[in-house]
């Protein structure tokens, strides 16, 4: 199990569990600096000392084996999996250069231990300088908040509303630190997964480079640095991606944090003081108290937030009435009665302010009047899955399929908002809505009608799979094997509602259709994932748990467009038992051949983007605008040859399929359009670029047989053209 998210809205409430959250945080970064600090001794001393080379290198493979990644999330996406075990990937090989004795070693200190250094210095030492921060504001702010709430209600009014006022600030300035040190550390272990695996990756390169001896080695060790150069490239463009929504959000909760709160099982819930009678007379006790409305219990647990620690057992009673208490009653500020069935007495409590004594009157149905607080966040938008809405993402297709299917970037580049909304009223309005015969007009750019369509999803009271499947989807995704994922897809698919399947239908045959142009409008499989993957498994609640999610969510409309004959023109089969799901995972592993959807993501340089929306519904296609568009001209090289059907009579049902040729020339030269890694020895492993002598087919369904570099072997008959 990973470690658990630090969500934003935590900062506020600073319960006990979230200061539990960030201690198991911190715990991995002192784990993950103590560790880069043994690798970069072991690194020194294995370029200083040759003459003991051999018992430096066990060590440092040793140090390698035994660390563990921790990701964050309860599931890894097979990137990070590769990731994960790298470091183990890593001792083996060092293991076996010990058993050759090569001993020569040439820039170690700039490939390995300057970036470790680095990342250690900028990176986890930025995390620890925030702590220290952090830790000083939580003294500070509990000392002023003790010392303002025992001050005397008798004092000057112009006293205490000054008090109050410095109250504020010191709370506010406390709540800022914690986002930013909240934010920090979720950053380095997010950074960890590249900048720490990399540098060793550059390091075990420069051994095979110069060691003659390693040359087989290195052959061996070939296919997993070329699926690991893949999924740290991957792990890079995601992290750019969901980076620039954790920061988004963390502004909007630094901006107005009320209207971002998490949605609690409880109907009230924060710190009170509560009043205890001693031999020696009364003291006010701090505790972490919740309410729950419907079973009328409370719960009181005794925490010290400098200490982080509980100070006594929990206590737990069941609510008769709670009255508010009057100034004159009482020295303390903000004080009101509990009287509880299951315990005689009156239970005294102060609340942190009198906003908050108002809450908890509210709550507890005292003597104050109800404020319902709650605010209704769904889209006003007026867009509905009806007649209208199904005649306007027709036309938008129709408009796209018939004079942009090949226009670069299609789906990717966003239109002028403005012009966006314009085209929208047009769409949405009832009459022009009824004449189903009328295309769009052709002054309308493409970019301003995808952007359309995009918008007009987003405009739907919920999104089209639904906010009740949105875990269930991603927890599909999350499946270790690539065919029990589609069958659970298929499966839940199937449960949506007529019309959200109807419209998803639509949609998927007309994304099929792009994709089988990628080589026009690189726009291939995982960029159309990266693009409508938060518009249609949006979440219900903004927080950082579901920005992590958003690469399952590509994950789940890559399989919707790679399967999308199967998926909605088929009946999906009975759901499998937890054996039948090993037993098939088992026969897909010996067996089955790759598919498209099993290969990792094309391998894309990160370019920085400049550009800024200025309208929300264009934030998600901006942020991902620089890991989309950033290594065009290699996709247009290296893309498929399959060309799309163009002469359907209903472009809104068709489905395109690639062209499979007849017969093959024997003995033809091919070149490999993906990377692939061999599951058999019968198979190659290769590259995106590589390129096979002597190809034919094979006898096996599906593939090629090939040579490359002397060695004869199967190819996937998809992951390659002929030239």
């Amino acid at each position: 199990m990973g470690l658990p998210a630090l969500e934003f809205s935590d900062c506020c409430l600073d319960s006990p569990h979230f200061r539990e959250t960030l201690k198991s945080h911190e715990a991995e970064l002192d784990k993950t600096n103590k560790f880069i600090k043994e690798l970069i001794k072991d690194g020194k001393s294995l370029v200083s000392a040759l003459k003991n080379l051999s018992s430096a290198k066990r060590k440092f493979a040793d140090s390698l084996n035994e660390f563990k990644f921790q990701c964050i999330g309860d599931a890894e996406t097979d990137d990070e999996m590769c990731i994960a075990r790298s470091l183990q990937e890593f001792a083996t090989v060092l293991r076996n250069l010990e058993d050759e004795r090569i001993r020569m070693i040439e820039n170690a200190s700039e490939v390995l231990i300057t970036p470790l250094e680095k990342f250690r210095k900028e990176q986890i030492g930025a995390a620890k300088e925030a702590k220290k921060k952090y830790d000083k504001e939580t003294e500070k702010y509990c000392g002023i908040l003790e010392k303002h709430l025992n001050l005397s209600s008798k004092k000057k009014e112009s006293q205490l509303q000054e008090a109050d006022s410095q109250v504020d600030l010191v709370r506010q300035h406390f709540y800022e630190v914690s986002l930013e040190y909240v934010f920090k550390v979720q950053e380095v272990q997010e950074r960890k997964m590249f900048e720490f695996v990399e540098p060793l990756l550059a390091f075990l390169q420069g051994l095979f480079t110069f060691y003659h001896h390693g040359y087989e080695l290195a052959k061996d060790f070939n296919d997993f640095k070329t699926q690991l150069t893949i999924s740290i490239q991957n792990t890079r463009n995601r992290f750019e991606g969901t980076r620039s929504e954790v920061e988004s959000l963390m502004k909007k909760m630094k901006e107005n944090p009320l209207e971002h709160k998490t949605i609690s099982p409880y109907t009230m819930e924060g710190y009170l003081y509560v009043q205890e009678k001693r031999h020696f007379g009364t003291s006010w006790v701090k505790h972490y108290c919740t309410y729950q409305r419907d079973s009328k219990q409370i719960t009181m647990v005794p925490f010290d937030q400098k200490s982080g620690g509980k100070g006594g057992e929990d206590e737990s009673v069941t609510l008769k009435s709670c009255t508010r208490r009057k100034t004159d009653s009482i020295e303390k500020r903000f004080c009101f009665d509990v009287e509880a069935v299951d315990r005689p007495g009156v239970i005294t409590m102060q609340a942190l302010s009198e906003e908050d004594r108002r809450l908890w009157m509210e709550a507890m149905d005292g003597r104050e009047p109800v404020y319902n607080s709650n605010k209704d966040s769904q889209s006003e938008g007026t867009a509905q899955l009806d007649s209208i809405g199904f005649s306007i993402i027709r036309k938008c297709i129709h408009a796209v399929e018939t004079r942009g299917i090949n226009e670069q970037g299609l789906y990717r580049i966003v239109g002028v908002n403005s012009r966006v909304q314009k085209l929208l009223s047009i769409l949405m309005d009832p009459k022009t809505a009824s004449e189903t015969e009328t295309d769009i007009c052709a002054e309308w750019e493409i970019k301003t009608i995808t952007s359309a369509l995009k918008t007009y999803l987003r405009m739907l009271p919920g999104p089209l799979m639904m906010y009740q499947f949105q875990r269930s989807f991603i927890k599909a995704a999350k499946l270790e094997n690539q065919e029990s994922r589609v069958s659970e897809i298929h499966s839940l698919v199937h449960r949506l509602p007529e019309k959200n399947r109807q419209m998803l239908q639509l949609l998927m045959n007309h994304l099929a259709n792009v994709a089988n142009n990628h080589k026009q409008n690189l726009m291939t499989v995982a960029n159309l994932g990266v693009v409508f993957g938060p518009t249609l498994l949006r979440p219900q609640e903004e927080t950082v748990a579901a920005i992590m999610d958003i690469k399952f969510q590509n994950i789940v409309i890559e399989i919707l467009i790679e399967n999308h004959e199967k998926i909605f023109n088929t009946v999906p089969d009975a759901p499998l038992t937890n054996a039948q799901l090993h037993l098939s995972r088992k026969k897909s592993s010996d067996s089955k051949p790759p598919s498209c959807s099993e290969r990792p993501l094309t391998l894309f340089h990160t370019m920085q983007s400049t550009e800024k929306q200025e309208q929300r519904n264009s934030l998600i296609d901006s942020s991902l605008e620089s890991v989309v568009s950033s290594n065009a001209n290699s996709i247009l090289n290296s893309s498929s040859s399959l060309q799309p059907n163009m002469n359907s009579s209903d472009p809104d049902l068709d489905v395109l399929k690639p062209t499979r040729p007849n017969s093959l020339t024997p003995f033809r030269k091919a070149k490999a359009l993906y990377a692939c890694k061999a599951e058999h020895d019968s198979e190659l492993s290769f590259t995106a670029g590589t390129v096979f002598d002597n190809v034919h087919p094979s006898q096996e369904p599906g593939w090629l047989e090939g040579t490359l570099n002397g060695k004869t072997g199967l190819i996937p008959e998809n992951y390659v053209e002929f030239l």
